[in-house]
């Protein structure tokens, strides 16, 4: 994958439909969109994931996210896709579970896939990997919408609190894809977070054979004449006009 236009940001979630994110959507020049949303705890480091992903740069220090957009356009296998990839506010839990705005709500329903934060210096980050799954599923009802979990801050052992194995587990339980990485230390970790995304949304993307057409392909086709056959049956056909004549 290959960056290749500098990064726009937009203060606000786009609606889908609306006209801001209309502008910023850069498959209206003819190339596919790829929407993907970043969603975790506070504190996990999603802003500076999608930076690293985007830039290729960290950058340690990040003011409260507002929810931003970043707009951008890769190669995924020698296509040219426009991707957009939303960063999210942190989630909070209370008593009831989740709270998530309508905000919040409205940009999963609004991605084509999701990637799910966490921190390995955070347990309470970790725990709300299966509850926020849960919910991600729930707004895309009749679908199954790809998700990545990624454990961040992978440096950081001497503070860990979760084993990035239980992370693992819990992916494969959930049936995501699952990265450890430290986003302040390897970008390739991060990278293969994203694309695996973007690949698999992109091989969602392509479009099915018509029904027409799966009916032709089943259609056998005509066997070719067997030349030896041929023979055989022109040396029988002979023999049998010769005997004719004899007889006669």
């Amino acid at each position: 994958m290959r960056l290749i236009q500098n990064m726009c940001t937009i203060a606000e979630y786009p609606a889908p439909g609306s006209a801001s994110a209309a502008d910023c959507c850069l498959g209206a020049a003819g190339r596919r969109l790829v929407k993907i949303a970043v969603v975790g705890a506070s504190g996990v480091g999603k802003t500076a994931l999608v930076v690293r992903f985007l830039t290729k740069r960290f950058i340690g220090d990040y003011e409260r996210n507002a929810g931003n957009l970043y707009t951008r356009q890769v190669q995924i296998e020698g296509e040219t896709l426009a991707i957009q990839v939303q960063d999210t506010p942190g989630i909070q839990v209370h008593e009831n579970g989740l709270s998530c705005s309508e905000q919040l709500n409205r940009c999963i329903r609004w991605a084509d896939a999701v990637v799910i934060v966490f921190s390995i210096t955070d347990h309470k980050s970790y725990e709300l990997i299966g509850q926020l799954h849960q919910h991600v599923q729930q707004l895309h009802l009749g679908t199954r919408l790809p998700v990545v979990v990624v454990a961040n801050k992978a440096d950081l052992l001497h503070i860990k609190q979760v084993d990035p194995q239980l992370g693992l587990q819990l992916a494969s339980v959930l049936g995501c894809s699952f990265y450890e990485v430290s986003v302040s230390e390897n970008y390739n970790d991060v990278y293969n977070a994203f694309h695996v995304l973007c690949k698999e949304v992109s091989h969602k993307q392509q479009p099915s054979s018509t029904p027409e057409k799966r009916r032709t392909s089943l259609i056998p086709r005509p066997k070719s004449p067997n030349m030896q056959d041929l023979k055989r049956r022109f040396k029988q056909a002979l023999s049998a006009k010769v005997r004719t004549v004899t007889s006669v």
